[in-house]
């Protein structure tokens, strides 16, 4: 199968072959049941005719797993006391009267195509894995933390893919580099998987290091004993298959048969999905631009997908909660050191390659992770800790409103000042602009129906 939930099965299933073509059963094949499942689960849905005219066709979500500090990235209080206002300096940008931190040179240059909500705050302090999955899904229970649940509500690219699948041959959404954990060995966080929609939606993760010398997907790939001639003696067998089945069951279920069984080998072999993992082809200087790092070359290879056809890519920017952005010891070290830095360079290259390539307009970019920190610095080598009352994101193309700084928060970044939203309105107005109603029905595996976010809705004001 294409949906895999830790590294482990990963392997195991790479080992046997699962993912590959040469490894594909005639009656059984895990690549067309998933198509197929998507094609009914759509089929003589009423809502289906309610989508919307989409804004945007594909999505980026960049995942700052752990916690961004907002008071050190976009919403910076230098007058602030000691103890708060932190290290750093506000610059100015390409948005008049906007300023971020010191440490992002490059994405100030691009503030002025930005939404920026600085008014963001949820039900989850303690939990990394409960305020994930509010983050990513809408769904706010609280501090109900743990892994995930086959009762979750689905992430984003799971639905998108169910609803407004590739008009492409490309896998319809990627997760990468990591899938995190609540912890160092702990369980994978809710809020990246299929969840109520079943397994066969989860997204196909690549959990493989893009900067090494060595990256490449061999389940995308053809056995090296499966010539493209045995690839073609196997159509015509299903050919023959189908020519029997036409007998037997009538034309339209042989018809259907074939159609599934065409566009798994398709998606397996074509050249959309082999050339979007080839990063070798990017030219030296590009890749530097990114970042020679598994988060930046992980970004790059986002927007070669993107470009290819995939609708969306999420990547998460850790391998457990504790590991990047939960800063709480040594916020301005790691910020300064390493996580700025990274984030800086992957992320406007990302903007300035989808903008020059014209795919930004039809793109979504979201820059957001579980909460922020608390406004007073610990003194743990001066961390802050879990803040979940108030804090910030980024949002861009797609529909979203250039320039547009919303809502704000106190004098100390503790709480909302103004206009105060929930993840489920993100979410909610990030559907909007995909072309999906976020008060849609989806179901479970048993049918019952749910709104496709719980709580929240569209916020006009963010939209172009």
């Amino acid at each position: 199968m294409l949906n895999l939930t830790d590294s482990n099965r990963i392997r195991e299933l790479s080992r046997r072959h699962l993912l590959q073509v040469g490894g594909l059963g005639l009656m059984g094949l895990s690549l067309p049941k998933m198509l197929a499942a998507r094609e009914a689960a759509g089929a003589g849905d009423p809502r289906r005719a309610q989508t919307l005219a989409p804004k945007a066709d594909h999505c980026v979500i960049l995942f700052l797993n752990g916690g961004p500090s907002h008071l050190d990235m976009w919403d910076m209080k230098p007058d602030a006391a000691d103890g708060i206002r932190g290290e750093f300096q506000p610059i100015p940008t390409s948005l008049p009267g906007y300023f971020v931190s010191d440490q992002m040179p490059k994405l100030a240059r691009h503030m002025h195509r930005a939404t920026v909500v600085r008014s963001m705050h949820h039900g989850v302090n303690n939990a990394h894995a409960a305020a994930v999955y509010a983050a990513m899904t809408g769904h706010d229970r609280g501090e109900i933390g743990g892994g995930t649940r086959p009762t979750d509500y689905p992430s984003p690219g799971c639905v998108l893919s169910m609803v407004r699948p590739p008009e492409r041959a490309i896998v319809p959404q990627v997760h990468l580099p990591y899938i995190t954990a609540e912890g160092a060995g702990g369980p994978p966080q809710p809020g990246f998987f299929a969840g109520i929609l079943g397994r066969s939606r989860d997204p196909l993760f690549v959990l493989r290091d893009p900067n090494s010398p060595e990256f490449a997907i061999p389940e995308l790939t053809l056995l090296a004993d499966v010539s493209t001639e045995r690839l073609a003696l196997r159509r015509r067998l299903f050919e023959t298959v189908d020519s029997q089945l036409r007998e037997q069951a009538g034309v339209n279920a042989a018809d259907s048969m074939t159609g599934f069984q065409q566009r798994a080998l398709q998606l397996l072999t074509s050249e959309n999905t082999q050339r979007a993992f080839r990063l070798s082809e990017e030219p030296d200087a590009v890749r530097d631009t990114y970042g020679r790092n598994i988060y930046g070359q992980s970004t790059l290879l986002a927007r070669r997908l993107i470009e290819a056809g995939t609708r969306l890519v999420t990547l998460s920017w850790a391998p457990d909660a504790n590991a990047t952005w939960d800063t709480h010891g040594g916020n301005f070290k790691k910020l300064k050191g390493t996580l700025l830095p990274q984030l800086d360079a992957a992320c406007s290259s990302l903007l300035t390659d989808l903008s020059d390539r014209g795919l930004l307009d039809r793109t979504i970019v979201a820059v957001f992770g579980d909460f922020g920190r608390t406004p007073k610095i610990n003194a743990n080598d001066a961390g802050r800790d879990h803040w979940n009352y108030c804090y910030s994101l980024m949002l861009l193309g797609g529909g979203f409103k250039q320039g547009l700084i919303y809502g704000s928060s106190d004098k100390t970044g503790a709480f909302p000042a103004s206009d105060p939203l929930i993840p489920g309105d993100i979410v909610s107005t990030m559907y909007h602009c995909l072309g999906l109603r976020h008060d849609r029905e989806i179901h479970d595996a048993t049918n019952r129906p749910f709104r496709l976010v719980p709580t929240g809705d569209v916020v006009d004001t963010l939209l172009a």
